[in-house]
């Protein structure tokens, strides 16, 4: 049926209006089209720049090299040496176990460490390089680049590893790094990306992780060129990080070397201490271990072997040990006493052996007893009766306090790992930590350094330091950071009646160098030279009665745990002091006998800079002191300081 030319007209005009529209909508399209290529040739072009290039320029991170650690004479502690290490990143190796054979066939790579390498590529992101091994020789390294082409995501790389010449010397002082773990990371809340470089090497223990920060420095980056089967084909820019700073520590490395050398096999610390500044010369904790061996990764069998070790080299006794301090606190409660007016300078006690309390026995260490003696002379013959009977006139608040303000009971602030705070207890600490009331008992055993009482050889070496000085002498280990002199304020006076002190100090040196001194063995030769001191046996095990009627059991007839511990503080010249030494042997015995020659001898070497002549020891020693010298491994006194240009 033909249409009507009105409607011909009608559907014309809609076919027109729809073409319009398509056609407006093809331009407005076009145009929108050219406008975005525009905005993307022109406007943006640098972005998506950076864009394309990310498919073929990979940023690395640059790890900075770690700050120096020096001893007081510029020698290095801890430096850094050289290290050919390779590396794979599993975006580009593509296949991993094809790669980790053809790696294998250059290096020696084992299976479980093979099977190790696979677990972690899978564990961390794709784009995260792991490290399959390093401290490679030369010949290995050298294998690697010229067999690079067949090894894609394979990085042969040159870096940096921590080196501790001094070996153990050092140990529990400085530390030691070790590859950063999960855990490390974990505990950090905004960690640095230098942390995520694989094996980069954090602080774990000491100055190390004290000073991580400081020593660890900022990254560098490197913009690289690589192609489609991830080889790096050029580098493109390079931008050096910042080094960390290099720390100088007041340790002396002679005097350290020959402290441990001293202690010899026994389980024991030695602290030596300048009575002037607070510098701190030696720190030394025997056993010690190679902190080496953790840099580079410990064995198992090695690791179990220190830590199953019942002298327990891992932990830095010297300021992390707690012990009885036993007879050395006793110029506490006796400047306690003297501070609180209940005893007078010549007032006198009479010891007969024993002094009974509440119905208990408490026993002197001399069974006889040792009659009438005053202040001086207790401290002299180490009379445990007199401070039973002038603690319960004085109290112990009035005596944790005098501890506390000897550097007792209180946490020095140094940058060592797990430093200890020790126990001054008072009748609140005991309220607070056991819900109970504080017993006469426990002031008579706390008189003498027992009982509650703890303290670490670090906390006696500034209590003998301020005995010695008359100041509040504040220790510190980190003398300059690059070049910069660490600020040392003069120490304040001690709140302490200098007559009263002088008591104390003549009773010190009585110990040594009277007829009668529990220390007398140890008495040095020269004027010049005359040391003070006071000598210590701690228990740590509970004597019953039935043991003391019929005899009390010799420590060389127990086993060694159960053996009391030995211990010895002391200060020289009497007349200007110079330098202070606490010294602690566990299970060791006597103090007098055992620990007062050691900390003599090292008193000696600090004073003298070196071994001292053999007229500086009693006649009687000369002898034996010759032939222990022959056995000594002592540093190469020749040794030349490091002369290492700071950047200050």
């Amino acid at each position: 049926m033909r249409r009507s030319p009105r409607d011909n007209a009608i559907s014309q005009a809609t076919i027109s209006r729809r073409g319009l529209m398509l056609g407006g909508l093809q331009a407005a399209m076009v145009v929108t089209l050219t406008l975005r290529m525009r905005a993307m040739q022109l406007e943006r072009a640098d972005e998506y720049r950076l864009l394309a290039e990310g498919n073929s320029v990979k940023i690395r991170l640059l790890p900075p090299a770690r700050g120096l650690i020096h001893d007081r004479n510029g020698v290095l502690l801890a430096g850094n040496e050289q290290n050919y290490r390779v590396t794979i990143t599993r975006e580009d190796a593509g296949d991993v176990d094809l790669v980790l054979a053809r790696l294998r066939r250059l290096i020696a790579l084992g299976n479980d460490e093979a099977a190790e390498i696979a677990d972690e590529l899978h564990r961390r992101s794709p784009n995260s390089p792991i490290t399959v091994a390093e401290r490679l020789s030369w010949e290995e390294f050298a294998r690697i680049a010229v067999n690079a082409p067949a090894l894609p995501g394979v990085t042969p790389e040159v870096g940096l590893s921590r080196l501790y010449p001094r070996g153990p010397d050092f140990a529990h002082v400085v530390g030691y790094v070790g590859a950063v773990s999960d855990y490390d990371l974990s505990k950090i809340e905004d960690p640095d990306p230098v942390l995520r470089i694989p094996r980069f090497q954090l602080g774990k223990t000491g100055v190390e992780a004290k000073l991580e920060e400081m020593l660890r420095g900022k990254a560098g980056t490197r913009r690289v060129e690589v192609n489609s089967g991830g080889r790096e084909m050029r580098e493109l820019s390079r931008e050096e990080g910042t080094p960390g700073a290099n720390v100088q520590l007041t340790v002396d490395y002679r005097l350290q070397n020959y402290a441990l050398q001293r202690l010899g096999d026994e389980s024991a610390a030695a602290v030596v201490i300048d009575c002037r500044s607070g510098d701190l010369l030696a720190l030394s904790s025997a056993p010690a271990f190679d902190p080496n061996l953790f840099v580079r990764g410990i064995s198992t069998r090695d690791y179990r072997a220190l830590q199953d070790d019942d002298h327990r080299p891992l932990a830095d006794k010297s300021v992390q040990g707690l012990y009885p301090p036993g007879s050395t606190f006793k110029m506490v409660s006796a400047l306690a006493a003297l501070e609180a007016g209940v005893i007078g300078l010549d007032d006198t006690v009479y010891c007969p052996g024993h002094l009974e309390v509440g119905g208990r026995k408490f026993h002197c260490w001399r069974r006889a007893g040792h009659g009438h003696l005053n202040l001086t002379q207790s401290l002299e013959q180490s009379c445990d009766v007199f401070y039973y009977d002038i603690s319960q006139k004085v109290g112990i608040d009035r005596i944790a306090e005098m501890a506390r303000k000897l550097g007792l009971g209180t946490r020095h602030d140094l940058p060592l790992s797990a430093v200890a705070q020790g126990i001054a207890p008072d009748k609140a600490w005991k309220r607070e930590r056991y819900d109970t009331d504080w017993l006469i008992g426990d002031t008579l055993n706390a008189s003498i350094g027992q009982g509650y009482v703890l303290a670490s050889p670090l906390q006696l070496a500034v209590m003998t330091a301020r005995l010695a000085s008359g100041r509040e002498i504040v220790p510190r280990v980190v003398r300059s950071i690059d070049g910069v002199e660490v600020p040392n304020p003069e120490a304040a006076p001690l709140d302490i009646k200098p007559e009263h002190l002088a008591a104390v100090r003549r009773g010190m040196d009585m110990v040594v160098n009277s007829a009668r001194g529990t220390a007398k063995g140890a008495k040095i030769m020269l004027a010049e030279m005359r040391m003070a001191g006071k000598t210590g046996t701690s228990q740590v095990r509970n004597i019953s009665a039935a043991e003391r009627a019929r005899g009390v059991i010799s420590n060389a007839d127990l086993p060694w745990e159960r053996r009391d511990h030995a211990l010895f503080v002391c200060y020289a010249p009497v007349d200007n002091p110079r330098y202070a030494v606490a010294l602690v042997v566990e299970h060791g015995g006597g103090g007098s006998a055992v620990a007062a020659p050691i900390a003599r001898d090292i008193l000696l070497f600090a004073l003298h800079g070196g071994l001292p002549p053999l007229s500086a020891y009693p006649s009687s020693q000369r002898w034996r002191i010759e032939n222990e010298r022959r056995d000594l491994d002592l540093v190469d006194p020749g040794l030349k300081p490091d002369t290492t240009p700071s950047r200050a």
